[in-house]
């Protein structure tokens, strides 16, 4: 499984914007986009210079890219399914990648980040409509009813797990049992739900060119 390897705050800082890739810590004074608000590198600190329509529309391609943890291929591949579908391809695509499984648990709370939530997935201790799934680019359906799996209930993680979703707020095209640590996908997010950080436009633009 491809990923982005690289420094998470270094990410943050070359987009100039938090993209919550390290959990809590995106929230406290250690974050980098706290400490240093400029791109990396040894010319960071300099007068960035205005970027082109072109440049506008790669960085928020890269963004997203970003956000979501995933790769250039892969990426391309969801535009393009995008694009084949009747309808807002830009609204589309979004909702392609945040019903993503790994994307579904983070957004439940299960997981600190996307990241986080990916190992959760890729470690077997979750279930989908109780059977075993371990492909977070998996895509979520309606009705589809995510749980914890029984032998790691025990898990230290999960017992701990009731408190930090209770500071977490569900979207409400998904339905979150806290006691019962199940998530179910009830809808499909609107344009008005779906991450605001991004501007699907732009990428629209980017891959039509």
């Amino acid at each position: 499984m491809a990923r982005n390897l690289g420094p998470k705050c270094k990410q943050c800082r070359r987009e100039g914007t938090k993209l919550f890739l390290r959990g809590e810590r995106c929230l406290s004074s250690k974050c980098a986009m706290v400490k240093r608000n400029y791109p990396p590198g040894l010319h960071g600190t300099k007068r960035q210079s205005r970027l082109s329509g072109y440049g506008l529309q790669l960085r928020e391609k890269q963004k997203a890219k970003k956000i979501y943890q995933i790769l250039e291929k892969q990426f391309r591949r969801y535009y393009e399914k995008a694009a084949r579908q009747k309808g807002d391809t830009g609204e589309i695509l979004l909702q392609l990648l945040e019903k993503r499984f790994d994307n579904v648990v983070y957004r439940l709370g299960f997981g600190k980040s996307r990241n986080a939530a990916r190992q959760l997935i890729s470690h077997g201790h979750l279930l989908v409509n109780n059977r075993p799934c371990n492909i977070p680019s998996c895509q979520m359906k309606i009705d589809d009813i995510i749980t914890i799996k029984q032998s790691k209930s025990t898990n230290k993680y999960f017992k701990e797990l009731p408190k930090l979703i209770g500071k977490t707020d569900t979207p409400k095209w998904l339905e979150l049992d806290k006691k019962g640590l199940t998530g179910k996908v009830i809808g499909y997010p609107t344009m008005e739900e779906l991450h605001q950080e991004i501007d699907p436009y732009l990428i629209v633009e980017f891959y039509s060119r």
